[in-house]
């Protein structure tokens, strides 16, 4: 049996080359891994007073390891795996409480502060440094097909309970507050508030920290407010009105007086009759 050196060779030469650019695509993705999650790793640090150390975040963040395991579900439901995608994330939610579907786009720096109840749904788009507290939901309306959940912009934020539905678009730097539902575009910049969420400050100046989620306007408790003080001004004028004396009679409204109560008289019998 004759063998082809020349044809051997070749095939190896191609075969070295194949398992080169191998090896070179898994350093640099593993490179590329590595440096996400070292960049998450860096916004617990900056975003979660309680984060003492890189250890703690990792061993012991749910919001950090959720979002470990949805890069490998992602990766395995891009590649077809549907099953073992949905196995990956189901798993994750088991050991976290928080549901991210593997069909969920994330960017870098995603903070899942405390993250119990968390569910993202499977079109969900999130970009870079954003942070969403325990209780959040961006799902679905359940009347869309197709893109059916929201996108997030860079640097968003959305407090604790808030709901986003339907596909709808949440500009770069937002602030959704805590319990809001947002059903609606929300602008860049702005600040979001209420059932349904209402934006209640577009492009103003930011406040010192991004994650308050206690002192933002209320503009229905705003309208409540001053109704009531309407109410009281009203109230203090009428009660003021009753304190005073009555207007003494003149001798010429005697005669008018009298010719009214002659008048009122015959029909206050009739009525005194019909009640009778």
């Amino acid at each position: 049996m004759k063998f082809d050196l020349d044809r051997l060779e070749a095939s190896a030469l191609l075969l070295g080359d194949a398992l080169r650019k191998t090896a070179k695509d898994a350093y640099r993705s593993g490179r590329a891994l590595l440096g996400e999650i070292r960049y998450d790793i860096d916004a617990f640090r900056q975003r979660d007073p309680a984060a003492t150390d890189d250890a703690e975040i990792v061993l012991l963040y749910s919001g950090f390891h959720a979002r470990t395991a949805h890069r490998l579900s992602h990766a395995l439901h891009k590649r077809g795996h549907i099953r073992t995608a949905r196995a990956v994330s189901q798993g994750a939610r088991f050991l976290t409480g928080i549901e991210i579907h593997p069909g969920a786009t994330i960017g870098r720096g995603l903070v899942i502060d405390h993250g119990s109840g968390v569910v993202i749904g499977e079109t969900a788009e999130i970009g870079d440094d954003c942070t969403l507290y325990q209780g959040v939901t961006l799902g679905g309306t359940g009347k869309d097909s197709g893109k059916r959940h929201p996108t997030l912009g860079n640097n968003v934020m959305v407090g604790a309970g808030a709901k986003v539905l339907g596909p709808v678009t949440v500009g770069d730097n937002a602030k959704i507050a805590s319990g809001a539902v947002v059903l609606h575009e929300i602008p860049a910049d702005s600040t979001a508030v209420g059932i349904p969420a209402r934006v209640v400050r577009v492009g103003g100046q930011r406040v010192a920290n991004d994650l308050d989620q206690i002192h933002i306007p209320d503009p229905i408790s705003n309208e409540l407010s001053a109704l009531r003080a309407e109410l009281g001004a009203l109230k203090t004028r009428l009660e003021t009105l009753e304190q005073m004396p009555a207007a003494p009679q003149t001798p010429e409204a005697a005669p008018k007086a009298e010719k009214v109560e002659k008048k009122a008289a015959p029909r206050r019998a009739v009525r005194k009759k019909k009640e009778e």
